[in-house]
Formats: C-alpha cells, structure tokens, sequence
C-alpha cells in the first residue's frame, strides 16, 4: 500500500524536521510530500535534507492551494492513500497508523477529532458553534469537524475538487464528502496547542467559518450543487 503524507507548510524552519523525522519513524516506507507555500526561511532546504519531495510555491498561496498542489502530486504518482498533518508540529505520527485503518475497511475520509479540553477556551467556543451548525445542517454527528489531521482514500483524493483556504478548509472537505456520499470515520488524536490568536481575529474567524457552513448547508438541504 502507498501512504502520501502530505505536509503544507509556511516558514515553519524551526519543526518541519523534527516533523518529517517522526512520520520516518513511524512510516518508514511511505512519500512524504512538503508544499512550501512561499516560505522566506530554511523551510523547503531542511525538508528536503530530511528526504521529503518539496514542491515550491515562489508566492504564499495559502494552505487550500498547497494542499491542491500536493495532491496533483500525490495522484500523479498514484498513491493508495493520503495523510494530511500540519508542519509545527501540533499532531503526532504515533496517531497515522490509527487514521489509516478505517481506511482498510472501507472509509473515505478519517478526521481525527481532539481532545477539547486541551485546547484554548476561545478555540473551543469557536468549534463547538461549527459542529453544531455543521451536523445540524448536514445530518451528522461529527465530534471534531476542523480538525486539519485527517487521511483520505484514493476514491476521495479524486473525488474532492473544492478545497477552499483558511479556517474553511475541513468544513470544504466535509461538506464535499458528504454531498458525495462519502463514508466518513473519526478516531481521537492527540494535540499540542500552540497559537493563541487575538480576540478580534480569532471572532473573525469564527463568523467567517459559520458563514460558510450556513450557507453550504443550505445549499445541501435544497439540493443545489
């Protein structure tokens, strides 16, 4: 079975190393892929060092667009599966073999979902309202619905065509497997908080997800593509 492990990462110098060193450890044998969004450090040079295949973006494009670019990667080289995990570090590859299973039984998207006592207060508000609103509009009963730890099947790497950037990018996934019908499982997976982001953006962000759910699952609820 060929794993894709795909990492996006923007000036993150400081973990991208240790990162690729823990997904070597633990999935000796899988393509690790690291999209450097534009980055102005080491961060493409040191990924690199570590045996990652690097693709490079001259400008910041955001992580929807370094996501699309490693999986035209990944399904040019036709990868069985595709692990998504962040770059500093926040999720653990001790928790990949856990998201790649469900696979093996017929899932096609596995999000891990956290542990909400271990992230920050207004972290947590913020996810709870999109959870709520989420399954609420599309009939689920997800326990984490912006976790950004997640592996996808062949089947969804090609059916997934809306990846949209920021915050929005787990509720775009989700809410494109559930309108094809996708199989979706959720395992829990540890995670280390790091950024503390400011009230004002932090409520941006909020409303800026909830909208989109709103108006996504709307669209669900009337049938409209």
């Amino acid at each position: 079975m060929k794993i894709g492990i795909l990492i996006p990462a923007f000036n993150e110098e400081k973990t991208i190393g240790k990162v690729i060193k823990d997904v070597k450890k633990h999935l000796p044998d899988s393509v690790v892929v690291v999209v450097d969004d534009g980055s102005t450090d080491r961060t493409a040079e040191l990924a690199e060092t570590e045996g990652a295949k690097v693709i490079v973006h001259r400008k910041n494009k955001g992580k929807g667009e370094a996501l699309k670019s490693g999986f035209r990667y990944l399904k040019s080289i036709d990868v069985d599966s595709v692990v998504i995990m962040d770059a500093d570090g926040q999720y653990s590859a001790s928790d990949i073999p856990k998201l790649l299973f469900p696979l093996s039984k017929g899932s096609d998207i596995v999000m891990g979902f956290r542990n909400f006592k271990k992230i920050p207060l207004r972290h947590r508000l913020g996810n709870i309202v999109w959870r709520f609103f989420f399954n609420l509009l599309f009939g689920t009963r997800l326990k984490d619905t912006n976790c950004g730890f997640m592996a996808l099947s062949k089947k969804a790497l090609k059916l997934l065509r809306n990846v949209h950037g920021g915050y929005i990018i787990e509720n775009s996934i989700l809410s494109e497997a559930v309108k094809r019908k996708m199989e979706i499982t959720q395992v829990p997976v540890s995670v280390k908080y790091r950024e503390i982001s400011s009230i004002p953006r932090g409520l941006r962000v909020v409303f800026g997800v909830l909208l989109f759910i709103i108006k996504e699952g709307i669209k669900y609820r009337l049938g409209v593509a």
